[in-house]
């Protein structure tokens, strides 16, 4: 393939408006993609639920995306099936899916389809890929994540990004921790608490709470452990989270699982706000120890690794974002990731 223009249908996840309101980690990265690839002179069409958020042609499977049903099967299953009756319609390269069924009605397609896994690919997943065969080209998020089921059929690795100058730099930072993210055990909600509360800090929580799991881990493990220095915001919205990550002394991390890259702590370092976690899954390759933050082993090290941000740049933490984590880089390598599928297509 030359350098010409190519013609892409981006599909994303039904559960999020594109991009969204609040939570929703893919959905915020399938617009900052898509604005990229315009950017650079390609024909997009985005195809996602709900109204249009994103530059290029926009094509919508619901009227309003399922967010309460999410978890679900059917509403899965539906955007699916519209997606593919857009596709149908449509003439273009590549299909660049980023949902979780959507690759199924991949099977005959003139176009080449690539397939980012968002999440784990172990277990079931992982065997969800292999069955979809070499018709499908995978992209990992992390080397973690990649190592994690060497035999897929893999294309790439491209690091998840943020759009850094829409994220409001601070070099002055408040007493307070920040944990920003999903309100589950995988996350390590619980460790967070007392992490912040064994160093003598405030820490504020802002959560994903919406599904019966995360409210039955939320009444067991963390509303036990609220108290004056704790303080659940609820679920903030995109102005609300930048401030707070630009305020915050820290980003705390501390997952539980081999997550495969973790997009909040790019966000952070992106505000010039140093992270603390726990060196599970992609965490080492995103968070540069020592000078973007800190990578421990155990949860009782994380106490002293909040009261030591203190030596740390927050002008080091941006920089390093982006150098590595900007929405060019990102675009970047995706478009060496199509020009190299589409040369063997």
């Amino acid at each position: 393939m030359t350098a010409e223009k190519l013609r892409i249908a981006m599909v994303a996840p039904p559960w999020f408006p594109v991009p969204p309101d609040g939570y929703g980690g893919i959905e915020a990265l399938v617009a900052d993609l898509v604005s990229g690839l315009v950017d650079r002179g390609h024909d997009v069409v985005l195809i996602g639920a709900g109204k249009q958020g994103a530059p290029g042609h926009y094509l919508a499977t619901f009227e309003e995306p399922p967010t309460e049903r999410i978890g679900e099967g059917m509403p899965e299953v539906m955007h699916t099936a519209r997606a593919a009756r857009h596709l149908r319609e449509l003439t273009v390269d590549l299909v660049h899916d980023h949902s979780l069924a959507g690759p199924l009605s991949a099977e005959g397609r003139t176009a080449a389809t690539i397939v980012t896994a968002h999440g784990p690919v172990d277990g079931d997943i992982g065997e969800y890929y292999r069955d979809l065969g070499s018709g499908v080209s995978l992209v990992a998020i992390s080397d973690s994540q990649r190592s994690q089921a060497p035999d897929l059929s893999w294309v790439g690795v491209v690091p998840n990004a943020v759009d850094v100058s829409s994220y409001p730099f601070r070099a002055d930072k408040d007493d307070f921790a920040l944990f920003l993210g999903r309100c589950s055990p995988e996350k390590g909600v619980h460790l967070a608490i007392d992490a912040a509360r064994a160093a003598g800090r405030r820490l504020m929580l802002m959560m994903k709470l919406n599904e019966p799991a995360e409210q039955e881990y939320f009444d067991a493990q963390v509303r036990p452990r609220l108290g004056p220095d704790i303080e659940h915001l609820g679920e903030a919205d995109n102005d609300m989270k930048r401030e707070l990550l630009s305020t915050a002394r820290c980003v705390l991390f501390p997952i539980q699982w081999e997550e495969p890259f973790g997009l909040v702590m790019i966000e952070a370092m992106a505000c010039g706000t140093p992270v603390v976690a726990l060196g599970r899954g992609a965490v080492p390759e995103v968070v540069v120890d020592g000078v973007t933050g800190f990578v421990r082993s155990e949860a009782d090290e994380l106490p002293a690794a909040i009261e030591d941000v203190e030596r740390l740049s927050p002008a080091d933490c941006r920089e390093h974002v982006e150098r590595n984590f900007d929405i060019p880089v990102m675009t970047s390598r995706y478009e060496q990731v199509y020009r190299s599928v589409l040369e063997r297509h």
